[in-house]
């Protein structure tokens, strides 16, 4: 299929495949989610996701729709049908139950379970983004895949309006957290700098492998809380996330940064792109 969905057994095409109207998704977004690249029909890093889609739905507190490896094979099932090589976004999400509205929790209710998978290529690595900053609004359980992500929209949409690709969000004192929809680190002095996973960030994937990359490629990492001032002043800026791995950054709210070390970003943007790519080859 040239693209395809899948809720609670049914499987389409992703404007045949139709969820109930009752499903707590729809009106309380009580539910979590997940997404990962494909490429010949191979899902990267998915073990790491499950890893935390199987941490989101405990922290709460649904109950899985299916054992993890079961979901594994459904996923690579549907991955499968597809009729293309070419690279793939692929979703998946759960919510608490497709029950009648009420706040409580439903007794006895099962979990959903819906996926979909469409074309997306990678972004352009050779295209350097430029950010806008928001103070961080949003409610203090960010690393939590939930679908709560109104704030994260509406912060996108000003990035558009601005002619930029993301926002860096801010929390009190100036602490940089992460992008609308990446997770945002810096280079300074030859460290990888990158916030903690506190309730404060998503534990990105990109992220995760990024970390990887820098201690083979022996690069000193610091998992510790910076600031804007420092966003400003960094070496090197770095959006990432499933679909755009390790991008640099050029410009934030109008004024030009990063470009001063160059090498170690091209060396660590190559890193992930040849383990994404290596991972991902057709057999």
């Amino acid at each position: 299929m040239k693209d395809i969905a899948y809720y609670n057994g049914k499987i389409g095409r992703i404007d045949e495949v139709q969820a109930p109207i009752t499903d707590r998704g729809l009106y309380f977004g009580d539910g979590v989610y997940d997404a990962a690249m494909v490429r010949n029909r191979k899902i990267f890093a998915l073990d790491d996701h499950l890893d935390r889609f199987y941490n989101s739905l405990r922290l709460l507190r649904i109950e899985p729709p299916m054992e993890r490896s079961e979901l594994a094979a459904t996923l690579n099932d549907l991955v499968s049908r597809l009729d293309s090589d070419a690279p793939h976004m692929l979703y998946w999400q759960s919510t608490r139950a497709a029950a009648h509205r009420k706040h409580a929790f439903p007794a006895g209710a099962k979990a959903t379970l819906m996926a979909f998978a469409e074309a997306c290529p990678l972004d352009r690595h050779d295209h350097p983004y430029k950010l806008i900053t928001v103070e961080d609004t949003r409610f203090l359980h960010c690393n939590i895949k939930t679908l709560n992500l109104i704030p994260s929209c509406v912060a996108s949409e000003k990035a558009k309006k601005a002619g930029c690709q993301e926002t860096v969000f801010y929390r009190p004192g100036n602490r940089v957290t992460e992008c609308a929809h990446s997770n945002v680190s810096i280079l300074k002095d030859g460290k990888f700098i990158t916030a903690p996973t506190d309730n404060l960030i998503l534990p990105g994937i990109a992220r995760a492998h990024l970390i990887q990359a820098c201690k083979k490629l022996e690069i000193p990492v610091s998992e510790t809380p910076y600031t804007l001032e420092e966003l400003f002043d960094a070496d090197e800026i770095i959006v990432s996330s499933s679909s755009k791995l390790c991008l640099r950054a050029c410009e934030i709210d109008g004024k030009p940064v990063g470009g001063k070390d160059a090498e170690r970003m091209e060396k660590l943007r190559a890193a992930v792109i040849e383990e994404f790519e290596s991972a991902t080859a057709a057999q």
